[in-house]
């Protein structure tokens, strides 16, 4: 086993172009943690913003890139008793993900199904946490419900379509382009609104029979923030990840009063270790065997070699993406 780790940082903030890839020495797993060979980690909108120099790892966290994560388990640390040295996993990581060794806590990882490769395993964890915790968990999207989700060719986006689906929702998304729209169709959607054709919400309302989604999952905020709460239904819930657009903006929130709308926000990387291994246990047991037997499967949209790091960021830049992006660390993989 080496002594050192390829891993990804940012030479300061900008563009793809300040992403290099450096040896550093291989992490150790701690007490309570393993140690993966990494063979994919998922590229997602965070890691962009920490390039950017606008979403800073947590205290005491690595600047290596990368908050998801797929590989095999290659060294326990002491107390750890309910995985094995090979185990296939997936797993959360505060940071360091873009590199060939990281370090995960253990009540953070789970074991990947066998119907499910370590590449699509690799796009998992952020997005599918995500989506539960922020669907289904906050949001208490029900069986028969409508969910609008903005961004439904994102890896967020095309997760939460197919777990909505699975549970028996409807589903209304946005996306920039006809083609997107097609895209979210096919991935299982029921209704696309090309956002930059039409108004988003006068689509929706139309959608909804002029009820509105009972369920709005939002990572643009800005001047989305408004339009939610004025299309939510009555009884709806609107939960915010992400404020691509912003998020100080003026709003009137007698809407909420008046139709009994609940606002709630989350975000993943920075919350503790005992919450993120909650939400594994609630992935077990309802996600994992919807990945294992075909019925969701993460879409992925490109992969990359770690060295290309660059490449794959510059196609996330270009928003162009369906579903998920790759990078690849393993020879095998």
């Amino acid at each position: 086993m080496t002594k050192t780790t390829r891993a990804v940082i940012a030479a300061g903030a900008g563009g793809p172009e300040v992403l290099s890839v450096v040896d550093r020495p291989r992490p150790v797993p701690g007490p309570g943690q393993v140690l993966v060979e990494v063979h994919a980690a998922g590229v997602n909108r965070p890691d962009v913003m920490q390039r950017q120099g606008n979403y800073p790892p947590p205290p005491g966290a690595s600047d290596v890139l990368g908050l998801e994560l797929a590989g095999v388990v290659a060294e326990l640390g002491a107390g750890v008793g309910d995985l094995a040295v090979g185990d296939r996993v997936m797993g959360l990581v505060h940071s360091g993900a873009y590199a060939d060794w990281a370090v995960v806590d253990a009540p953070i990882a789970v074991r990947v199904p066998d119907g499910l490769s370590l590449i699509e395993a690799g796009g998992v964890p952020e997005t599918f946490y995500t989506v539960w915790s922020n669907v289904f968990e906050r949001a208490a999207l029900q069986p028969g419900e409508t969910l609008l989700i903005h961004g439904g060719t994102s890896g967020i986006g095309t997760a939460a379509i197919q777990l909505a689906k699975a549970r028996s929702s409807r589903v209304i998304v946005t996306a920039g382009s006809d083609a997107k729209c097609q895209a979210s169709l096919d991935i299982g959607a029921d209704v696309a609104i090309n956002y930059r054709a039409e108004d988003f919400v006068e689509a929706a309302r139309k959608a909804t029979d002029g009820r509105g989604p009972d369920v709005i999952l939002d990572m643009v905020g800005g001047p989305y923030i408004q339009r939610n709460i004025d299309l939510v239904a009555a009884d709806g819930r609107i939960s915010q990840i992400a404020f691509q657009q912003g998020s100080k903006v003026e709003i009137d929130m007698l809407p909420l009063l008046l139709k009994r709308v609940t606002f709630t926000a989350s975000t993943l990387r920075a919350r503790p270790v005992e919450m993120k291994a909650r939400l594994a246990r609630a992935l077990e047991e309802h996600v994992m065997p919807l990945l294992a037997d075909g019925t969701v499967k993460p879409p992925v949209d490109s992969t990359y070699p770690l060295a290309d790091v660059a490449k794959a960021h510059a196609r996330m830049d270009g928003g162009e993406h369906v579903g998920k992006i790759i990078l690849l660390m393993a020879p095998e993989a």
